[in-house]
């Protein structure tokens, strides 16, 4: 019995003693700046997962991947890592978003390396970064012998701009946005139509954190510092879509954000209480009593005067 006791006592001490540490740790994880973490976090992996899994069955078997299918694979990538945690973060998934969102004050500066952190936290035979059988493409991008660097350069700007461009249409709630709910699976055609449309030049990377942490792991994997010099390239991944995404929100934000009537609320708000303000007869009402100033007629000619019924009801009143 007295074992028994002791084994007792001992389990409760130590629930005492956990309870304040799992306490505080719930504490932790339910802060806003944790919670975007990890949601930016999960949702990256998701969409890398997809992505890079699609090109790796392109590369390495024949048969069972295509062009076609690494588009499929990142759009819908995409869309998977929207619906984990767009509701909690927005699901950037790409620096260059999250950069263009505080540039344009939409979002806070101090956010800013929390979701780069996420963003790239989870990266950490004969391995060739050039050739027949080159294999690290399957993780970053590399510019292809008919391009040139700085035509690549131009490349990526252009095709992110489209991609902001387009998202901003997307969410737009003062233009024709996508419906309620549908939000994910818009964004992941959207990503596939970039790809087949403009991917084939530079393989449209069109996001830092979709290129510079795999490309980290390749070269600490054993693909070497080769995976850095081949064209100079690795650069442009990285800068491109910064600049693309920013100039990609400027366009939308002149040419078609600026040209939306937006309703001043003031003026709606005055409308909704209208009726309130407008004075309305009460159900009932006496007549009011009525003087009559005196005038010398002929009892024949004197008019009748004939009594008016009072109001019984209120006067409903509209406003247009």
């Amino acid at each position: 019995m007295a074992e028994s006791d002791r084994k007792r006592r001992s389990t409760r001490n130590s629930k005492m003693v956990s309870s304040p540490v799992v306490t505080k740790m719930q504490a932790i994880m339910q802060k806003e700046m944790v919670r975007e973490f990890l949601a930016e976090f999960m949702s990256t992996y998701v969409m890398m997962v997809f992505g890079l899994g699609s090109v790796a069955h392109m590369v390495l078997g024949e048969k069972f991947g295509s062009y076609l299918s690494v588009n499929l694979g990142f759009g819908f990538g995409v869309t998977m890592g929207v619906h984990m945690a767009g509701n909690i973060s927005g699901a950037h998934m790409n620096a260059a978003l999250t950069f263009t969102n505080c540039a344009l004050g939409r979002m806070s500066w101090k956010k800013f390396p929390v979701y780069i952190l996420a963003i790239i936290q989870f990266s950490g035979g004969h391995l060739t970064v050039t050739g027949p059988t080159a294999t690290a493409g399957i993780f970053a991008t590399y510019l292809p012998e008919h391009m040139t660097l700085w035509r690549g350069f131009l490349d990526e700007v252009i095709v992110t701009g489209i991609l902001q461009l387009c998202l901003f249409a997307i969410t737009d709630k003062e233009n024709n946005p996508a419906l309620q709910g549908t939000q994910a699976l818009v964004i992941g055609i959207l990503i596939v139509v970039i790809g087949l449309s403009l991917g084939m030049n530079t393989g449209y990377a069109m996001n830092p954190s979709r290129d510079l942490p795999p490309r980290f792991f390749t070269f600490i994997a054993g693909w070497g510092i080769q995976v850095f010099r081949a064209r100079d390239w690795w650069w442009v991944p990285v800068v491109a879509p910064l600049l693309g995404a920013y100039l990609g929100a400027i366009v939308y934000l002149v040419f078609i954000g600026s040209s939306i009537p937006r309703r001043p609320q003031i003026l709606e708000n005055s409308m909704k209480y209208e009726d309130r303000r407008i004075p309305v007869l009460p159900k009932t009402m006496s007549n009011p009593p009525t003087t009559l100033t005196p005038v010398s007629v002929s009892p024949a000619n004197r008019p009748s005067v004939r009594t008016v019924p009072p109001l019984s009801d209120s006067i409903h009143l509209e406003h247009f």
